[in-house]
């Protein structure tokens, strides 16, 4: 059975998530998430018979990285000189999270 996409639906998935929303921003995502299930719907009425699916739109990549050159290097120990507290070659930092 399908869910109903109303104003108190999407109320209780947001409780459910830890955020609470007021009447009036339930109401405007509810009226956007109609507008887009009615967008969608005008996706499945494409006919996509003998198109063939595609990662990249473009043939070519359009992003072009530099190469990784290693330069200015430090070793392990100049790196943990001024650290007050390391265990086996790594940094000790106090405990943040509860």
């Amino acid at each position: 059975m399908e869910e109903k996409i109303d104003a108190e639906y999407l109320k209780k998935l947001a409780h459910q998530l830890m955020f609470d929303l007021s009447d009036d921003e339930a109401a405007a995502l509810e009226q956007e998430f109609h507008t887009l299930l009615k967008q969608m719907s005008f996706l499945d009425k494409v006919n996509t018979d003998g198109v063939e699916e595609m990662v990249y739109p473009f043939e070519e990549p359009t992003a072009f990285l530099r190469d990784d050159v290693v330069t200015n290097v430090i070793s392990q120990d100049d790196a943990l000189a001024n650290v007050d507290k390391k265990i086996e070659g790594h940094f000790v930092l106090p405990k943040v999270v509860k």
